[in-house]
């Protein structure tokens, strides 16, 4: 009776100063344990393919140790996103945060099993936590959803260029939080996918391209806003830029005026410059004609022919990470579009525009 009612205060006295639930079962243990473990929050709905985090709260009943580590087991319906848990330590509780994806209405959360990691290299019994089944929900969305459920998706930059004589390519960049950014699928395109991605579920960012119709005037879809609760639509309009470089660091739409109108300015000069000689008869006033002329001829003039080595991969877009959608079957002999640091831009002979890497080119 006097072991019983001694293990009693050691349970009252830990359950109130960790305000967490102890079984009385667990009591008659308390003088052994050291780690009492309890779920902070379990989410009442999850959407499924929703990130949704699981904080564990735990106590600590020792000061001298190095670190708590777990052990997850058991898991139905989730796919967890990082093993290691992000820490929060406030008085004498840890708050241990651990994200999952839903992939499955039928749900359950992994066991946890809690160990203590001592400096002395004691060992101490490890304490479990039992999880529990989740509300998933699956969404009902139109053909235009994207398969993104975040709290923000934003369109960053974007850029279109011809892709071949029926399609366009379009690149955008695109921020989410809280979001399986890797998700992301458009439907009826040519072509989709990913050219970077920085997997960070919190605050995620992608590189996307999608080849489409030219037909097609914007380029729309859906995604479900978890803060809104609803699905926002999101419209990128289809300006076509051919001759301009596409990059991760140059993908916003810009003036093809702006070339036009130099030339335009170049052939005044160049005019002025003309009937002044007729009227002065000074022949210095040629390079007033020289100089505005070589730069018309500079833009108008044909590409240049570049040699690709055989086997070399011609790139949808200037990464080296990114999409190869053709092999050089032998030396190829192609237009040069233009050229960016470590990338030259070609045209295939079916009239596609392609990257090929500076070291892919023939030395000969």
């Amino acid at each position: 009776m006097i072991k019983l009612l001694f293990a009693w205060l050691i349970f009252v006295t830990f359950a109130n100063a960790a305000d967490v639930d102890v079984p009385y079962e667990e009591a008659l243990e308390a003088p052994s344990k050291v780690l009492y473990l309890n779920f902070e929050n379990i989410p009442q709905r999850v959407l499924k393919g929703e990130v949704f985090p699981i904080t564990i709260k735990t106590l600590c009943v020792i000061q001298d140790f190095k670190d708590v580590q777990y052990k997850l087991s058991n898991m139905q319906g989730l796919k967890m996103l990082s093993d290691t848990p992000s820490r929060i330590k406030n008085a004498k509780f840890y708050y241990d945060t651990f994200y999952f994806i839903a992939t499955s209405q039928n749900a359950k959360l992994p066991d946890f099993e809690a160990a203590l990691v001592s400096k002395n290299e004691k060992n101490y019994e490890s304490t479990h936590l039992s999880g529990e089944m989740l509300n998933v929900i699956s969404l009902n969305p139109k053909s235009d959803f994207s398969n993104i459920i975040a709290n923000s998706f934003d369109i960053v930059e974007y850029k279109t260029t011809s892709y071949d004589a029926t399609h366009n390519i379009v690149v955008f960049v695109a921020t989410a939080q809280n979001c399986d950014i890797s998700a992301l699928k458009l439907s009826g395109v040519y072509k989709q996918g990913i050219e970077s991605v920085t997997n960070s579920f919190t605050d995620a960012k992608v590189t996307y391209y999608a080849i489409i119709d030219k037909s097609i005037q914007t380029l729309s879809f859906s995604y479900f806003n978890l803060v809104k609760n609803k699905f926002i639509f999101v419209n990128i309009p289809i300006i076509v830029n051919d001759d301009s470089v596409t990059t991760q660091s140059d993908l916003k739409p810009k003036d093809q005026s702006n070339e036009i109108l130099k030339m335009g300015a170049a052939a005044v000069v160049a005019l002025v410059a003309f009937i002044i000689i007729l009227w002065r008869r000074k022949y210095i006033y040629l390079v007033f004609i020289a100089l505005p002329l070589a730069y018309i001829l500079s833009i108008t003039l044909p590409s240049k022919e570049v040699c690709i080595k055989e086997g070399s991969g011609i790139y949808l877009l200037p990464m080296s990470n990114g999409t190869i959608f053709e092999k050089a079957p032998k030396e190829y002999h192609l237009q040069k579009e233009a050229e960016v640091k470590g990338w030259i831009k070609v045209q295939l002979e079916n009239q596609k525009i392609g990257w090929v890497k500076n070291e892919d080119i023939c030395s000969h």
